[in-house]
């Protein structure tokens, strides 16, 4: 399954969707743009971003995701993201660690 994978595109970007919502649900837009009432300290959006992550791990072990559904899956992450309205600088640094995270060897 090396380059394609075992799944399909279009499960591949709703779950990428569904990931980001999840965020959203915990970590909303507002927050990050700073124009919330309150704040969220870093050790806790750490947890939030961890949990998403670790759920993307399991989704490409169950589904032995090769090398296109991985970049498909962040891909679709980043760009739901921006559409939800996070800060590019979230964007990135939420797409660079899901990245890491569906990269690594396990």
């Amino acid at each position: 399954m090396g380059l394609f994978g075992s799944v399909s595109s279009r499960q591949v970007d709703e779950f990428a969707r569904g990931l980001a919502q999840d965020i959203a649900k915990r970590y909303p837009p507002t927050m990050d743009s700073g124009s919330a009432e309150r704040k969220i300290s870093q050790k806790r959006l750490t947890t939030i971003l961890e949990d998403a992550f670790n759920k993307a791990v399991g989704f490409r072990n169950q589904h032995q995701l090769g090398v296109y559904k991985k970049a498909r899956l962040s891909n679709t992450f980043r760009w739901e993201l921006t559409e939800l309205g996070y800060s590019e600088k979230f964007v990135e640094t939420a797409t660079e660690g899901l990245v890491v995270y569906i990269s690594r060897k396990g």
